[in-house]
């Protein structure tokens, strides 16, 4: 009865949502409590309330429904509570000291402390985050989301000190900074990340990658840093950017019916150039939802800069005008009030502040506004207890020039980990018993899970290096470097697993997620050439797109493998998904080439012939590193793809614009 009294009291919503608001020591004696037997869980009831009695009228009043529970539960356990409570007390003051957990795989920055991580995010995405030197995860964390303006580098974000030869870009946003002193005013447990699209223009990515797919894989990419951080419980999320960059968060808000609940703050820097009326509607539902929310606009009068003798924006473009469009579309809702605000204007109301540069001196103010005048600080600390008129950053003096670096030094960008393999997760023999009866949509589905959820042996994560040179355009030997999985993608353990045959698309969905390509049909050819272990091809001739089917083969291939290591690099054994010109040719078709003999000759030539959804027992996927060393220098598949010089280190059909088969919905 008493765990039952306990968890209904712990799940009740209005218990959930007051939680946070309750004294530090509340919080850390309920999660003490929490983990002790359910007898000794009617101590929680008793000390709880005795707190809450200190606290709100709402948890007052939350408790009170309980209260004689928790009495007749303490008359019956005094003894043993007496002797507990003074202990669990004990344990959660201590608690409190504990040291917050490392971030994983983030390195440490020598000079500032703050922990660094570059994420390589599909398709074209870089996501640097940069975390203070200490960060307690038992207290709030605000994530700062910066989407970088158009033609800026990260490194030319973060900014660092000049010097002869350095590019102007380093010296006119400084976001590091500005970061850095904003932990000294209130926000100490920020962490930004700086999102930069590959184009250098994130209208333009999302333009290639249509805005619905974009809008989408947006939401996710941000749901993806969450995690990446351990999305720790009071996490408060802050979109912003600027220029370009507002791009980023349009394409937040478009991507979803309605905005979520850990999203704090929206601060437009210089950068709100597409607001439509449909934001509007997302906006005032999202402000309405919590009074702490807040919406910052910054902006300035670009209505007759002029560059090079011609008008910067259009007559109707231009954030002066978007900040225009934005305040009558949302005073309805939420009445401004006007004044000013050293030299800008300002229009405000208890969630939302514009601020607006009349630029009397038809000046171009666009970068400045956000560098000089300290602009991305006032946005991140609008309605922070403290921040007031009279000590407002929002003027034309530098307010961060103490936390300038010398130099900005970044660690090499990596794709997001396969999660770690779960202690529940199903072998493969369970799995494959699990979908024998599914349709093939539902069992691609399921494969999908599996391998997102990072349910594959241990052996495959341990990548194998291959080495191949090559004459190029240019008359000169080449070399290439890259690295690819031991064997075939599989579901399992390392004692029960099986290579598992798929469409092409759930295919490119893992390697999408996890930084990886699939072989093009010279690569296939090198691999094998690579591989240490070898075994003749045995073709099968019924039932060839049955699960069972896959089974049999597989136990036919662990049989030839009898008495090597299960991670031994391994060649042969089926035909390869590939990527070539022939996706572009026939869109709706799967590719297959390989599974080669003793002698290197391939049963199957490159083929185009079945349907994207066919997969019978032969087909198997083999992913490789996306990111590659040409002549020791990184570059992506896709580059070398196009390169015209270098593109024979991976091809033998020539350049392949597409190398990737394109994920439906």
């Amino acid at each position: 009865m008493l765990f039952r009294m306990y968890h209904t009291f712990a799940h009740r919503p209005d218990v959930r949502r007051l939680v946070y608001r309750v004294p530090p020591n509340t919080v850390r004696f309920t999660n003490v409590l929490a983990l002790v037997e359910p007898v000794t869980q009617a101590a929680f009831f008793v000390q709880t309330v005795r707190v809450f009695n200190r606290t709100s009228r709402r948890m007052q009043q939350c408790v009170r429904s309980l209260l004689p529970h928790a009495r007749f539960a303490y008359a019956l356990l005094a003894p043993a509570l007496l002797a507990y409570v003074p202990i669990a007390l004990m344990l959660s003051a201590c608690s409190g000291r504990a040291p917050a957990p490392a971030l994983a795989n983030f390195v440490t920055n020598p000079s500032t402390g703050e922990r660094v991580r570059v994420l390589e995010l599909h398709p074209g995405v870089t996501a640097t985050i940069v975390a203070p030197a200490q960060l307690n995860t038992n207290k709030r964390v605000d994530l700062i989301l910066y989407a970088l303006p158009n033609g800026n580098s990260t490194a030319q974000t973060i900014g660092r000190k000049m010097a002869d030869g350095v590019d102007w870009h380093f010296d006119i946003q400084h976001i590091g900074a500005q970061t850095r002193a904003l932990r000294t005013l209130g926000l100490d447990q920020a962490i930004v990340v700086y999102l930069e699209a590959d184009t250098k223009s994130w209208p333009e990515w999302r333009r290639i990658n249509d805005y619905d797919k974009a809008n989408k894989r947006i939401v996710e990419i941000v749901d993806e840093l969450r995690a990446t951080i351990g999305n720790p419980s009071q996490l408060a999320v802050t979109l912003t950017g600027h220029s370009g960059g507002g791009s980023f968060a349009w394409g937040f808000i478009d991507g979803q019916d309605s905005l979520p609940p850990w999203l704090v703050r929206i601060g437009y820097l210089d950068s709100n150039y597409s607001f439509e009326s449909r934001h509007g509607d997302k906006l005032v539902r999202w402000l309405r939802g919590d009074s702490a929310r807040t919406l910052v606009v910054l902006a300035y009068d670009d209505r007759e800069i002029m560059l090079d003798g011609k008008k910067v924006v259009t007559d109707s473009g231009g954030t002066w005008r978007a900040s225009q469009r934005m305040i009558d579309n949302l005073q309805a809702a939420f009445p401004f009030v006007r004044d000013t605000l050293g030299d800008f204007i300002r229009y405000r109301n208890a969630q939302m502040e514009f601020v607006l540069h009349p630029n009397p001196a038809n000046r171009i103010l666009h970068t400045e506004m956000i560098g000089e005048m300290n602009g991305y600080m006032h946005a991140m600390l609008v309605r922070l207890g403290g921040y007031t008129r009279e000590n407002s950053v929002l003027r034309p003096a530098r307010a961060y020039t103490r936390w300038v670096e010398p130099e900005v030094t970044m660690p090499v960008g990596a794709p997001p980990a396969i999660p770690t393999r779960a202690g529940s997760a199903l072998t493969g023999s369970a799995f494959m018993a699990s979908v024998a009866g599914l349709s093939n949509t539902d069992r691609e589905l399921a494969i999908r899970r599996e391998l997102l959820a990072g349910n594959i042996p241990s052996f495959l994560r341990v990548l194998r290096t291959v080495e191949v040179p090559a004459k190029g355009a240019d008359g000169v030997t080449h070399a290439v470097s890259y690295e690819v999985m031991p064997d075939y993608l599989s579901i399992g353990s390392d004692s029960d697993y099986v290579r598992i045959p798929m469409t092409p698309y759930t295919a490119q969905a893992f390697c999408d997620a996890f930084g990886f390509v699939l072989p093009t049909r010279k690569m296939v050819n090198d691999i094998w050439k690579a591989a240490r272990t070898h075994v003749e091809p045995r073709p099968l001739t019924e039932l060839r797109e049955s699960p069972l089917t896959f089974m049999q083969h597989d136990r036919i291939i662990q049989g030839q493998l009898k008495g090597a290591r299960h991670d031994a690099f391994v060649a042969g054994i089926k035909k390869d998904v590939v990527v070539s010109n022939l996706i572009a040719a026939r869109p709706d078709r799967v590719v297959i080439y390989g599974w080669h003999y003793l002698s290197g000759e391939p049963i199957q030539p490159m083929y185009s012939g079945h349907l994207n959804w066919y997969v019978d027992y032969s087909h198997g996927v083999r992913p490789v590193r996306r990111m590659m060393q040409v002549d020791g220098v990184r570059q992506s598949f896709e580059k070398i793809l196009t390169d015209s010089v270098r593109l024979v280190l991976l091809s033998d059909e020539g350049a392949i614009k597409v190398p990737r088969y394109p994920v439906p919905e």
